[in-house]
């Protein structure tokens, strides 16, 4: 707090607002004290940034505090939370699930371990073992993969297909954001291969100028499409998800056929 002094000459106190990190949101302790890494002498600026973010984000303490393989599940769960789509004994699909925080989240939440639904996942990266989760490493361009899933599910179809891929980072945004867009395409074309009729997508977008076709795809395949920001994405960052939910089968496969 600090004083000014008012109209009638008598001191009074003005509020000052919180420093704020870069991640939009304030880096300060209990203490008033913003976290500092202990050892940045030779690193860059923007190691410095990314490793003072890391140690001030709370959704990277409470992700580490409960065992969580990434903050990213924590989007996860603030979502599902908010627009429950994830329901017990689902066929999951989780494209890009390296490290393997949303199989954690998707595991729990659909009741996995029961044995009445499935929950796959697929990366380029190997990915630790996740109970009831069936992990396969490849790429989804890759059709063998498209089969490995299907054999998988044995006949049935996926209920829900998540995607939280995004493209390695230039440094360019526009760049980086059609590289992204891009694989969130093909994450859409994937997910109409094995999602069942009423079927939902939920994948991760960034905001900009090229999205509008693939939104009118999207609004083509499904009933209803959103754009979700969780509170665990930072401010700053253009990240958002869609969500699209009853998936339109028959029009899909009939578009195939023609």
């Amino acid at each position: 707090m600090s004083n000014s002094i008012s109209n009638t000459g008598t001191p009074e106190k003005t509020s000052r607002k919180p420093r704020k990190g870069h991640s939009g949101r304030s880096y300060k302790t209990a203490a008033g004290l913003t976290k500092k890494p202990k050892k940045m002498r030779g690193r860059k600026l923007s190691s410095q940034r990314w490793l003072t973010r890391q140690l001030n984000d709370p959704f990277v303490s409470q992700s580490q505090e409960r065992g969580l393989r990434s903050r990213s599940a924590i989007k996860l769960e603030q979502m599902d939370d908010k627009h429950k789509f994830l329901r017990p004994h689902m066929n999951v699909v989780d494209l890009g699930c390296a490290p393997g925080g949303w199989l954690q989240i998707a595991a729990k939440r659909c009741k996995i371990d029961a044995g009445m639904g499935k929950l796959i996942g697929i990366d380029l990266l190997e990915t630790e073992a996740v109970s009831g989760a069936h992990i396969l490493r490849g790429d989804i361009y890759d059709q063998s993969m498209l089969r490995d899933i299907k054999s998988y599910l044995q006949g049935s179809d996926a209920d829900i297909v998540l995607s939280d891929m995004a493209a390695a980072t230039t440094g360019h945004r526009p760049t980086d954001h059609l590289r992204t867009m891009g694989l969130l395409e093909v994450a859409l074309d994937f997910a109409a291969e094995v999602l069942t009729e009423g079927g939902i997508f939920l994948g991760k977008s960034f905001r900009g100028g090229a999205d509008e076709s693939l939104l009118a795809l999207l609004k083509n395949r499904f009933k209803k499409v959103k754009h979700l920001k969780p509170p665990a994405s930072r401010v700053e960052s253009v990240e958002t998800y869609l969500l699209a939910v009853d998936f339109n089968k028959t029009r899909n496969l009939k578009k195939s056929n023609n």
